[in-house]
């Protein structure tokens, strides 16, 4: 079956993005130099590699969505998994729907493109190409354009995601779930790949689920799984490897991850602290959920760091008045500052909204966003009774190093001094009219 004609949409390079999931630029270098990620080393060595910062928070459907659209949330509107939105207490899960900027395939829809497994992209829409969604995805129905894709997906037994749950029960029956997962999403692509098309992305997930539940295992050689990790590292190299070898001289590959990680020494409970500092109120008889906020509240946080102010006329028990805003705001601020664990802090900076977004949908920001130190990974959850636990998770995200990889020399007076997920786009739309003879 074929999607596409045979022949090229338009004249040009043909655009390739590789991408894995949460993978901090430090181990591309340390397993490449190990000789785990061999094929990796090589690219490395030859190509223009960079440390790149994620997102503001360092979760997957803020950053890539920046990637996709080449803009901040204040301007594509993605602020995090969750939203509460005005004049509700009630939890909201953005989608693809929600995204306010186009992505780089709908921006250029004469361009052919094969879309893989782009997280925060579910419910796919038409498109010049194929789309599969990827995480979070409600079903496969709804995952998949064009409808006549589907078939060959529940041939290759495809999933949309791994199964989490089952390293609560089963490390073992986790591992082998994960790698059937991805064993089905590279034989998807190498099934796409045949097809014509102008931009081909694809992006590999395995490797987020991986680094969460055994971070510890890179970090630690005496780690039952720590072989299982490398190892699976080893198979990425290998289609590192493959991908770079099918791409022409005259294309453009671009790889990448979206955030990175490091080791979790505790999750910080936000919303418990607000409410034992008095901040956060609670229905008497509440069921430790949003709807439950009551009347004296000041703030309330959502996952992963963002604290929103509880405003009158914004939110239906709104208890600051816009007047007070600002002095609010500073003694959350200050609150925030002075959060410790056994003598560390665990905050390392603080942004106000207006810092770090820029756009027309910056009404919708959170008010402040907290970006932890080393170790410590900020949660929202109502339904605790400590500051401070231990999760199954032993790794958690990070938002300076992600990495970018590319094929091509890149005048560096183009690149910005701290590169961000939102600059991918405008690095491949200038690598698009550079010369030929400016390859790596």
């Amino acid at each position: 079956m074929t999607f596409f004609d045979k022949k090229k949409s338009k004249e040009g390079k043909k655009v390739v993005i590789f991408g894995l999931d949460g993978i901090p630029y430090d181990l591309m270098l340390n397993l490449g130099h190990k000789k785990i990620m061999p094929e990796t080393k090589k690219l490395i060595e030859k190509g223009i590699f960079m440390q790149m910062e994620s997102s503001i928070p360092e979760i997957s459907s803020v950053a890539w969505s920046s990637i996709i659209t080449g803009k901040n949330p204040g301007e594509h509107g993605i602020f995090g998994y969750t939203d509460i939105p005005p004049g509700t207490y009630r939890v909201t899960f953005p989608n693809f729907n929600s995204l306010k900027a186009p992505s780089f395939w709908h921006k250029n829809p004469d361009e052919k493109s094969i879309i893989l497994n782009v997280p925060a992209t579910f419910p796919a829409k038409p498109l010049n190409g194929v789309h599969v969604s990827g995480f979070i995805a409600l079903d496969l129905e709804r995952s998949v354009f064009p409808k006549a894709l589907i078939p060959k997906l529940i041939e290759l037994d495809y999933k949309i995601d791994v199964d989490a749950a089952m390293a609560h029960k089963s490390m073992e029956l986790f591992l082998r779930d994960l790698e059937r997962t991805f064993k089905a999403r590279i034989a998807l692509y190498r099934y796409l790949w045949e097809e014509a098309w102008d931009n081909f992305m694809f992006v590999i997930t395995e490797t987020d689920r991986l680094c969460h539940f055994l971070w510890d295992a890179y970090e630690n050689e005496n780690n039952k799984y720590h072989s299982f990790f490398l190892n699976f590292f080893h198979q990425i190299d290998e289609v590192v490897g493959e991908i770079a070898e099918k791409v022409s001289e005259e294309d453009i590959l671009v790889i990448l991850s979206d955030h990175g990680f490091e080791l979790l020494e505790s999750d910080v409970n936000l919303n418990f602290y607000l409410k034992e500092n008095g901040l956060l109120n609670l229905k008497p008889d509440s069921k430790r959920n949003f709807a439950d906020i009551d009347y004296g509240t000041k703030a309330f946080a959502l996952e992963p760091s963002r604290i929103y102010i509880n405003l009158k006329g914004k939110y239906p028990r709104g208890s600051v008045a816009e007047s007070d805003y600002k002095h609010v705001r500073e003694e959350i601020i200050m609150l925030f500052a002075e959060l410790e664990f056994k003598g560390k802090k665990a905050i390392k900076k603080i942004h106000k909204k207006e810092e770090i977004y820029q756009g027309p949908h910056i009404s919708l920001a959170p008010d402040i966003v907290l970006i932890p130190e080393k170790g410590f990974n900020l949660k929202a959850n109502l339904n605790v009774c400590e500051l401070f636990e231990k999760s199954i998770f032993t790794g958690k995200h990070t938002q300076p190093d992600a990495f970018l990889w590319l094929n091509k020399c890149l005048d560096t007076k183009i690149i910005p001094e701290k590169l961000s997920v939102a600059d991918v786009c405008k690095i491949i739309d200038k690598l698009k009219i550079q010369p030929h003879d400016n390859f790596l």
